[in-house]
């Protein structure tokens, strides 16, 4: 077995790193504090081929694997999570596009994504339904003549105040009794009449990043809007589902990795009772154990990204690599912040802001709970 990187890899990960360490820094704290973002970064990354790497050559993208994508969100997200959400996550379901969609949308949405011309989202989930998608979510999708009046609402929406296009999981198959098969996707314009986005504030962590509370109110959209197979929603969700949990994985290696960087500077030059904490056998303990984490973290992350471009996908293993990945990330910050003792607790420290970014990934894209079940039934059966 051969765990190094190709040339072009490694060079994509150092491009990656420079990038970020050349725009990051100077903005993440007033990004976190204000929860803002400045687009102008976001289009740099873009004309250096950092957004939708995986967008196919002739929809004007680099053709990427995931295992690339991957290597990209990890170096973002050490230098700062919340501004590689905002970039890496500028074209958020347009996965879906590219495997489910017709020729003329594939031409019509992919390119402006990949220019930075344009900003997407994906609206799944509805204010009381959480991770019940097929039984709880009750936007609907109705078709009158030639159109879909959509009504209903949406929560947690990345990118939904900032979006120039969200393709939404509608219920369009309401006397269906199968609950798997009564969903369809379906792109909606940010700018029709009907839909409103209220940005949330007041988030726990990766504040860089916009998330909205979304209205639909019989918005009305052409046919053609739909994405994929009518009542095929689910199925295209969980497609979805498996590609974000990786690059979420990656995400969650980033941030702890970056939380052992930060406490290997700081207990090497921070002294305690005359000597160097670094020389302290606990602290060597944690920082050993922080190392030993990343590293089965980031294992995991590229085995299921690596199937996934052999178009082998393993759902018990990207499961597996966003549960561990997440709770990894968790502890790791946890960590970091106790051996910064007092001054992790202080917003000049990057190590707190890990420590609250950290959390998410225990969160979206499914819980820890819920991937622990998914692992559970692929191998109970």
């Amino acid at each position: 077995m051969d765990f190094n990187l190709t040339k072009e890899q490694r060079d994509i990960q150092r491009a990656a790193r420079e990038f970020a360490e050349g725009e990051f820094p100077d903005r993440a704290e007033e990004f976190d504090r204000d929860e803002s973002f400045d687009e102008e970064i976001f289009k740099r990354a873009a004309e250096l081929g950092f957004v939708g790497v995986w967008i196919k050559e002739e929809y004007g993208g680099l053709g990427m694997g995931m295992l690339d994508y991957c290597l990209i969100m990890e170096e973002f997200t050490v230098v700062d999570p919340g501004i590689a959400i905002a970039i890496v996550a500028s074209p958020f379901g347009a996965e879906i596009i590219q495997s489910f969609g017709s020729e003329e949308q594939k031409k019509r949405y992919l390119p402006p994504l990949v220019t930075g011309e344009a900003v997407m989202g994906s609206a799944i989930t509805d204010p009381d339904a959480g991770s019940d998608l097929a039984g709880a979510v009750s936007t609907t999708a109705i078709k009158e003549g030639g159109d879909y009046i959509i009504n209903g609402s949406k929560m947690f929406i990345t990118n939904g105040d900032r979006a120039d296009y969200l393709l939404c999981f509608v219920v369009t198959e309401l006397d269906n009794p199968d609950r798997h098969n009564r969903h369809s996707m379906i792109m909606v314009e940010t700018d029709r009449e009907g839909f409103e986005a209220s940005h949330l504030t007041g988030k726990l962590g990766i504040r860089a990043s916009d998330t909205a509370e979304l209205s639909f109110n019989n918005v009305r959209v052409p046919c053609t809007n739909l994405i994929g197979e009518l009542g095929q929603g689910f199925k295209e969700a969980m497609y979805l589902f498996n590609l974000n949990r990786t690059g979420i994985a990656a995400q969650a290696v980033g941030i702890a990795r970056s939380a052992l960087e930060e406490s290997i500077r700081h207990v090497k030059k921070r002294h305690a009772f005359g000597a160097s904490l670094a020389s302290f056998q606990a602290t060597q303990f944690k920082i050993a154990d922080m190392f030993t984490w990343i590293q089965a973290g980031r294992n995991l992350v590229y085995e299921a990204a690596w199937k996934i471009d052999q178009k082998n996908i393993d759902h018990k293993l990207i499961a597996a690599a966003k549960s561990f990945c997440g709770q990894m990330a968790v502890k790791c910050t946890d960590m970091a912040l106790q051996m910064h003792g007092g001054y992790g607790y202080l917003a000049e420290y990057k190590v707190q802001r890990l420590y609250r970014d950290a959390k998410i990934t225990e969160i979206y894209e499914a819980t820890t709970e819920i991937e622990k079940l998914v692992m559970a039934r692929n191998l109970l059966g």
